[in-house]
């Protein structure tokens, strides 16, 4: 497995906390206007925060900004899956447009998260491939990395199938995690930069096609 030098390591925190830190700063007027569109959407607070699996194994809490009426269990790992009837009318615009991810700066300010890593999973799917995910979790998580491009449509999938926490455990989630383990044993501080622009390129829909079926 590929080792990260101490260099290499400072680094990519260095440039994380800095455009983590600009990026706040920039988007201040869009973090408010999402803020105040979502707690005019439904009753509920503003941030959806929910117990995630990070750097080695660790717990911590991620921030995103909610766009489903609230649910007691969410924060915990309740599979919702497919299930699109809670998404507020809002919640719909930011899901497609990723906006709703951006209080996950604050995640790589404190440290939880990396601006490029693999996705964090909750609990209950780490536990589900557990010699897998030791693998994956030497590095933080991301808040964008190559399977969350591939599966940036994810929800249509889950939709279109009868089961879609079985179609998520046993197929999706295989998936993600050869493009996870494959990031881990080639990541380098210059292709977290590819990673970025491929995300940015896949938001405003000129990226690689995305998974629409699976085999």
């Amino acid at each position: 497995m590929r080792s990260d030098t101490s260099s290499e390591m400072m680094l990519k925190r260095l440039f994380d906390l800095i455009a983590a830190l600009l990026g706040l700063l920039i988007l201040l007027p869009v973090l408010a206007v999402v803020a105040v569109a979502v707690r005019l959407s439904s009753r509920g607070p503003v941030l959806f925060r929910q117990t995630r699996v990070g750097l080695c194994g660790r717990n911590f809490v991620l921030l995103k900004f909610r766009t489903m009426t609230v649910r007691a269990g969410s924060e915990a790992g309740t599979f919702d899956a497919g299930d699109t009837s809670r998404v507020t009318r809002i919640g719909r615009y930011l899901r497609v447009t990723k906006l709703d991810e951006l209080p996950q700066l604050w995640n790589v300010v404190v440290s939880d998260m990396s601006l490029v890593g693999p996705r964090p999973e909750v609990r209950k799917w780490v536990e589900a491939y557990p010699e897998r995910w030791a693998v994956v979790h030497v590095v933080r998580p991301g808040i964008t990395d190559p399977a969350a491009i591939v599966f940036r449509h994810e929800e249509k999938l889950l939709a279109a199938t009868a089961d879609p926490e079985r179609m998520y455990g046993e197929r999706i989630l295989p998936r993600k995690l050869e493009l996870y383990e494959a990031y881990v044993r080639t990541r380098s501080f210059w292709g977290d930069f590819v990673i970025l622009w491929r995300t940015f390129a896949a938001v405003i829909g000129v990226g690689p096609p995305a998974e629409t079926e699976l085999a």
